[in-house]
């Protein structure tokens, strides 16, 4: 983890407001120190130098996050949605590295105005809400173009890319993805887990593929600059997905199932798939996703066990790191939201250790740090932590940001 950048002045969420009159508290997560800092890495003093030049230095973007800082008590964390002001976690982001972040929100759990999410409405008060805040401060920018992420890097800011992990909420109106491109958003998933007008999710007993209006909706995307997502979308809906688009695909948040055999992991069929195309998938770290048999514990090294199967797999060249973390106890969110985000059917099919908290990615402050120096201490080059930090993702930006 860095110092504090010094283009952060200290701003928190929604600082332009009086707090308690214009808008409920709550009594937050630490942004730093929630939980004892990584001990795993055992970095001699030149290869913390380089891990941390390389962090300043270098374009870091994360393809998938959640930069919201959530209530200290998790029992509050429904009341803390319903109110629609979910505050962006300033100090950590200050202190991460990052150049740019696809900050996916989390409008599966956006429970303003139904217990089931994904509503339309709800979804775009999140976002002109969310953009409001960012807009009283400078250090933090909206991310909506290439030029964008190069003026933040040149300029000591963060691109705050907004994102959907679902296109749930446009239900079968096409038109609304351009409403959204509107209000910023330039990421979106297919479906999340559950099936929508699009297509299958990955929990889903049966997976129908991309439907006549996925294909109108992925065409669309194409045709806007929405870089198109397939993290929570069942296999044959990814497969088709993949091919449907003219423009490469991300995976921007998941792991290989032939490493650990959930149905939230992909895969190597749709890895592939991803690739041949020119697609990059993300690798993940949010609870009890990317363990191994190696490190059945989650942590650092079983994230990294995925991100070297996928290596291997399918080339450097297509793999990044859509760490999905956030900034308060990210296993509490999981239990619980775990019927909105259908953990037993995505994760379910084998067993294992429950962590407090995945050991080295916790948060987004301290993510890129651990990550840059894990492929620091395992003899990756300079241009290939380079590749897999941003430069994969910016390659794949380039050419569907139209």
């Amino acid at each position: 983890m860095l110092d504090p950048a010094e283009g952060y002045t200290g701003y928190t969420a929604y600082d332009y407001l009086e707090a308690g009159k214009d808008y409920h508290t709550f009594e937050y997560a630490e942004q730093i120190g929630r939980v004892p800092a990584y001990a795993g890495l055992d970095l001699s003093d030149a290869e913390k130098e380089r891990t941390t030049t390389l962090l300043r230095e270098e374009t870091v973007i994360s393809l998938h996050d959640h930069v919201q800082v959530f209530p200290k008590k998790m029992d509050e964390v429904k009341d803390s949605i319903r109110y629609g002001r979910e505050p962006t976690g300033y100090a950590g982001l200050a202190r991460s590295g990052l150049t740019a972040v696809f900050d996916n929100g989390m409008d599966g759990t956006c429970c303003i105005s139904s217990e089931a999410g994904w509503k339309y409405q709800d979804v775009l008060f999140d976002l002109g809400v969310r953009m409001a805040d960012l807009a009283h401060q400078d250090y933090v920018i909206k991310g909506e173009t290439l030029k964008d992420i190069q003026y933040a890097k040149e300029n000591g800011k963060i691109a705050h890319v907004f994102a959907l992990e679902a296109s749930t909420m446009i239900e079968n109106e096409v038109d609304r993805l351009d409403v959204l491109y509107g209000f910023g958003v330039r990421q979106m998933g297919i479906a999340y887990s559950e099936a929508n007008m699009l297509g299958s999710g990955l929990k889903e007993r049966g997976d129908g593929g991309l439907t006549y209006f996925g294909e109108r909706a992925v065409a669309r995307m194409n045709k806007l600059g929405i870089a198109i997502d397939i993290s929570h979308s069942g296999d044959r809906t990814c497969v088709d997905t993949i091919k449907a688009s003219t423009k490469p695909v991300f995976i921007t948040h998941a792991g290989a199932r032939g490493l650990w055999p959930t149905n939230r992991m992909k895969t190597d069929e749709t890895i592939i798939e991803c690739a041949k195309r020119g697609g990059v998938i993300g690798i993940e770290a949010a609870p009890h996703t990317t363990l191994s048999p190696n490190h059945p514990l989650h942590s650092l090294d079983s994230v990294m066990d995925h991100f070297q199967y996928c290596v291997d797999l399918v080339g450097l060249e297509h793999v990044s790191f859509g760490p999905d973390t956030l900034f308060g106890d990210h296993v509490g969110l999981h239990d619980a939201f775990a019927g909105n985000l259908s953990l037993g059917q995505a994760h379910g099919g084998v067993t294992f250790d429950k962590v407090p908290y995945v050991d080295g990615v916790e948060n987004p402050a301290e993510e890129f740090y651990n990550i840059i120096g894990w492929l620091v201490k395992h003899n990756y080059s300079d241009d290939e932590i380079r590749a897999v930090v941003g430069g994969n993702t910016l390659r794949v930006l380039e050419e569907v940001w139209v």
